[in-house]
């Protein structure tokens, strides 16, 4: 039998994890089911086509959306800046966290009994973020701001970056959240095995986005890659239409397994989709094929 490879990185990792339970609380290590989740997780994909800066009006179209799959889904996937649409004349869309459109993301993650997630622009203590939302049917609420902004729509100059990455657990789940950009950052994502026994970082990453028809083959590549890297499902979730922009979105919103290959990919039409994630398939393809325990030791800064 082969010894699972100590995790030189724990000791040494100079990134800030955080891993969230409660409120603001760190959450203790914890394993479950022998280092996997053992409940299955139901996925919803909301693709949907986003209207120009309008708060009221995207907060009804999403939420009728929603809606439609109480009952149906563990945790909900909204695209990216799915009040405003992502550009930079969008951040005159930023609100507070105390903004009507928080407070209204909380209140529908309790009516629809699920956990809902999707960036907004949010402005805090005078920076506007990219902010990826996590709001529980409990009420609880967390966050992570994206860390990687685009510098070829000068995102990087209006908006402040994310210094923490963090991870979120829902039903036995590690989720790591990540937004649009960040895809291109493998090194950002990846995933790490620690304690005994071993467990990963995360089960799921999920990328809520507003990616560009033009690039729509470096979406539907990389997605496939962060799963098979990290032995984990990936979600991407994108919008479709035109934006104020006049650029244009081919939705392919996806599903990915640990191995690479699509459980889903939807087409570019405004639409919704429910997949059940395996946490017997994932256990099995990272006892198959653990590639983990060759994975080079490193450190990150966040500087």
């Amino acid at each position: 039998m082969t010894t699972p490879k100590p995790s030189a990185i724990e000791d040494r990792r100079q990134i800030t994890l955080a891993r969230v339970a409660g409120e603001g609380e760190p959450l203790a290590e914890q394993v479950v089911g022998e280092g996997h989740p053992t409940a299955d997780l139901r996925i919803a994909l909301v693709q949907a086509a986003t209207i120009w800066r309008d708060a009221a009006a995207n907060r009804t179209l999403y939420g009728d959306l929603v809606l439609n799959l109480k009952g149906a889904a563990d945790v909900i996937v909204l695209p990216e800046t799915f009040t405003s649409g992502f550009g930079q004349d969008a951040i005159v869309s930023a609100e507070g966290m105390d903004g009507p459109s928080v407070a209204w993301l909380r209140e529908l993650a309790a009516q629809a009994d699920a956990v809902i997630t999707g960036s907004m622009l949010i402005a805090d203590n005078g920076i506007v973020f990219n902010r990826l939302l996590w709001a529980q049917p409990d009420g609880g609420l967390h966050w992570y701001d994206k860390r990687h902004l685009f510098r070829m729509a000068n995102e990087h100059l209006r908006y402040g970056e994310g210094h923490e990455r963090r991870i979120f657990e829902v039903r036995g789940w590690r989720v790591l959240p990540q937004i649009c950009y960040d895809l291109r950052f493998p090194v950002f994502s990846r995933n790490r095995w620690h304690g005994e026994p071993p467990r990963a970082d995360y089960d799921l990453a999920l990328y809520p986005a507003n990616w560009p028809t033009p690039r729509r083959h470096a979406w539907r590549t990389l997605l496939r890659a962060r799963a098979m890297e990290n032995l984990a499902y990936v979600v991407g979730v994108n919008r479709v239409g035109v934006d104020g922009n006049d650029l244009h979105y081919s939705g392919d919103s996806a599903v990915i397994d640990p191995a690479g290959n699509p459980m889903i990919e939807l087409g570019a039409q405004a639409q919704t989709a429910v997949v059940t994630l395996s946490a017997q398939a994932l256990a099995s393809h990272r006892e198959r094929f653990p590639a983990w325990m060759d994975a080079d030791d490193f450190s990150l800064s966040m500087d």
